[in-house]
């Protein structure tokens, strides 16, 4: 979840490009941050930094560092709080490192490097990689050498870039679990946690595999794999989006801008499975397997992703009648799942590298099972390692707390419960079209709720920004729909809030509804309506402030004494999670603004968790 950029320059400072490539990165981690870098007598000089990079920028500002090769590290801690000793990059004399994941035998390790003399000046994990490289070039090993052994005894997950004292034109990286991607450009190599970080100075880019490591030499990569032959890894054209620094667009946050781009986002997405003639949906020829001949689905993700593999559950099993089982990935492997002979697993996952995912998918691939990822990233660990892959084109998520990801996983979802339940035969004529042209409209839909964004905005200052707790409801699809609202308050206001099947809050969660809690309840006037409206009174009768989010046929029937209310254009069933997911996210978005709360990196989150 930490972000690592290393970077050789031919002539010029390489200094400003590793700040911007660490800007690229932040949404990796912004507890604290640093950067190395090897001067002309091939000495490395360091800078680091607690809190944001602003404040790493900041020391520089006041002590300039230059160099033609430079490491640099924005940090989600896991081992030691986030203070400037803890930050990256480590060193000593002979070497600087940066480091993303866990080294799980860390303390093995430097009980033993303890006893050879090394005295050790972080609480973290990651130190020890530096120091055992070090240790061997004290013994004589070249930088390759050194390295490879370090390699060797490290356990867990992990990407590393090795900077060393004397070797201007040399970069070592590693790669284990975590993802480490190679720039290829004019002005030589640079290695990344992503294309994001070497894009500004690439036009070609390849990943490592795991337990391969990269020997950079000028513009020269020379990639080993364990056993420490040479290979090679596919080397593909950059996507030219990812060569500039995407800014804000004049919105006042990432997570605001992300917002509004949803219409084009749902909209692009869907044309990426649309037939020409826009009369079916149609997954990509290059998939080595029908969905529609599985058995079962399991579908596998984390977090935002899990609740929209939850709203994918209803659309399949309602229109294709096929069995879907979904998985928290983090439990996942671990319950000893029954895989059908005949099932595909789905792995969902924005960046394409979530850890938990990404092992999921490996224990489904070691059972035989079909594979099938649903990612935002081209080239990311499960869009490479899954048989065949469904990309959301969301573009670039700078904003920690998923939006645009979100509704663009929830249009790939629909679109293949359209997809397998017409190749099953199972929709009546003209319903294929009829649904096609439902999620077509979508984009206006969510345009039109996107123009009163300051109309929701008052309610988030009068209702939610005061309040310590919040709970939200919904029936059907609207369940999920109320986890993620739920999830999106409290990752970036840090109100206590919980979202719940609104037919289980008379089982235990009416107890925390008083005077002081708003209740936001997500009511589509569909078949389940009357049943929330009952959930709704039950609330009522307990003096629960109710955000009601409905259309203007559903307020009505539920009549005054409400908090408020939020009208949403009246939708067919079958988008209601796509449309209501808008209200859900400008509800916590403005909430945070009013909060003073920060929308974008929210305080011990991060955007790629690439860590168990």
């Amino acid at each position: 979840m930490c972000g690592i950029i290393g970077i050789l320059g031919k002539k010029n400072n390489v200094v400003p490009n590793v700040l911007e490539g660490l800007r690229l990165l932040e949404y990796r981690g912004y507890d604290s941050a640093g950067i190395a870098v090897l001067d002309d007598q091939g000495r490395i000089s360091r800078l680091r930094s607690s809190g944001k990079l602003t404040a790493l920028e900041g020391r520089l500002r006041e002590t300039p560092l230059s160099g033609r090769a430079a490491i640099g590290h924005t940090r989600w801690a896991t081992h030691g709080a986030a203070t400037e000793a803890n930050a990256h990059p480590h060193m000593t004399e002979r070497a600087a490192m940066v480091h993303n994941g866990i080294i799980e035998n860390y303390q093995e390790l430097k009980a033993g490097l303890e006893a050879q003399g090394h005295v050790f000046e972080s609480q973290t994990d990651s130190e020890v990689a530096v120091r055992l490289v070090s240790q061997g070039l004290s013994e004589g090993k070249s930088p390759e050498e050194a390295t490879r052994e370090a390699l060797l005894r490290l356990e867990g997950a992990f990407a590393l870039v090795f900077l060393f004292a004397g070797e201007p034109d040399l970069l070592i990286g590693a790669r284990r679990g975590s993802p480490l991607a190679i720039g290829y450009g004019p002005t030589g190599a640079c290695l990344g946690s992503d294309a994001l970080a070497v894009g500004p100075l690439s036009d070609r880019i390849s990943y490592l595999d795991d337990d391969d490591w990269v020997v950079v030499r000028g513009g020269e990569a020379v990639i080993r794999n364990r056993a420490g032959d040479r290979v090679g890894r596919p080397v593909k054209r950059l996507d030219p989006s990812l060569r500039f620094n995407l800014g804000k667009s004049g919105y006042q946050h990432y997570m605001q801008k992300e917002i509004f781009e949803q219409p084009q986002v749902t909209g692009d997405t869907l044309k990426t499975l649309l037939e020409p003639s826009g009369g079916r949906l149609t997954l990509p020829e290059d998939l080595p397997f029908r969905v529609s001949d599985a058995e079962r689905l399991n579908v596998v993700a984390c977090g935002t992703s899990f609740y929209a593999a939850m709203v994918g559950k209803y659309w399949i099993e309602a229109l294709a009648r096929l069995p879907v089982d979904v998985d928290v990935a983090s439990e996942f492997r671990y319950r000893d799942p029954v895989l059908a002979p005949k099932g595909v697993s789905v792995f969902i996952s924005q960046s394409g590298e979530t850890a938990d995912t990404l092992a999921a998918l490996r224990y489904c691939r070691e059972r035989g099972q079909k594979t099938l990822g649903i990612v935002n990233v081209k080239d990311s660990s499960i869009d490479r390692e899954s048989d065949g892959s469904l990309l959301t084109m969301a573009g670039p998520e700078f904003g920690v707390a998923s939006t645009k990801s979100f509704t663009a996983q929830l249009t790939l979802l629909a679109a293949l419960a359209i997809n397998i339940a017409s190749e099953r035969g199972l929709l009546a004529t003209g319903e294929e079209a009829r649904l096609i042209r439902l999620l077509l409209e979508v984009p206006a839909m969510m345009a039109e709720i996107l123009s009163r964004s300051e109309e929701i905005a008052l309610v988030s200052r009068d209702i939610l920004a005061g309040s310590r707790d919040a709970l939200f409801l919904g029936r059907g699809p609207g369940y999920p729909l109320a986890l993620e609202g739920a999830l999106k308050l409290k990752e970036i206001t840090y109100i206590h809030a919980e979202g719940y099947a609104a037919g289980e809050i008379k089982h235990g969660p009416i107890a925390l509804v008083d005077k002081d809690v708003p209740v936001v309840v997500l009511a589509p006037t569909d078949a389940l309506f009357p049943k929330i409206a009952s959930n709704l009174e039950e609330v009522r009768a307990r003096e629960g402030r109710i955000v009601f989010v409905g259309d203007q046929k559903g307020l009505e029937k539920v009549g005054k004494g409400l908090a408020a209310g939020l009208v949403i254009p009246p939708v067919d069933p079958f988008v209601v999670p796509l449309i209501y997911a808008i209200p859900v996210q400008l509800l916590a978005y403005h909430t945070a603004v009013f909060k003073g709360t920060d929308a974008d990196q929210p305080r011990n989150l991060a955007k790629s968790v690439t860590v168990e």
